[in-house]
């Protein structure tokens, strides 16, 4: 699941580039038994399975470094926004842990790992799909990643606010044009409009971000 994605789009080209490594590693390897077990049943009953310290442990054993940063991907972790993405992208190791099935014994999160994070009020079928997400945001902040350095500075969030619109050729499609101002050439109405545009679309879809 994870590496088709690690290795695409802009995640190989800041691998290609040099300005980061990514690895999907198989929790199984540092499971002992035969059939290399990383989950069993919750203890007190109940539905599901629970992801087994032991191959965590050991996988941390052997991971970590003084300078790792190690992420354990729950719906019971801090919201991830892109103020945390940009925190993160001045660490020069993270280990994220994706929790499967009915989560991760609890004595993971309570002694091995530095951070707890959510990427929203859902439950997906595993972790992988939410630090993918994670990775994603982290490593696009990283300079040199993106074609164009400002990209990431404008982005939704990064500003305060939402992003504001983008129109590209034609100017005229099915009847639909393009705003005039954008045509204008006035750098400085563009500008404005712009802004005025990003503060309208926060103030009706966010307005939790203009406090």
């Amino acid at each position: 699941m994870c590496r088709g994605l690690l290795e695409g789009s802009i995640l190989k080209r800041a691998q290609d580039k040099g300005l980061a490594e990514l690895e999907a590693v198989d929790l199984r390897q540092w499971a002992v038994d035969k059939h290399r077990t990383t989950d069993d049943t919750p203890y007190g009953g109940g539905p599901g399975m629970v992801m087994k310290i032991e191959p965590i442990y050991r996988a941390l054993q052997e991971l970590r470094t003084p300078d790792t940063k190690v992420v354990l991907m729950t719906p019971q972790g801090r919201p991830f926004q892109q103020r945390i993405a940009e925190e993160y992208r001045e660490v020069s190791h993270i280990v994220m842990i994706c929790g499967h099935y009915e989560g991760v014994d609890q004595r993971v999160a309570d002694h091995l790992v530095d951070d707890e994070i959510s990427i929203g009020d859902y439950v997906l079928t595993n972790g992988a799909l939410a630090a993918l997400v994670v990775t994603d945001a982290i490593v696009r902040l990283i300079p040199g990643v993106l074609g164009d350095a400002d990209s990431a500075v404008q982005d939704s969030f990064s500003t305060g606010v939402l992003d504001h619109p983008h129109f590209t050729r034609p100017e005229v499609f099915n009847g639909w044009s393009v705003p005039d101002v954008l045509m204008s050439g006035n750098h400085a109405a563009i500008e404005k409009w712009r802004r005025q545009r990003a503060l309208d679309l926060t103030r009706e879809r966010r307005p939790d971000l203009l406090g």
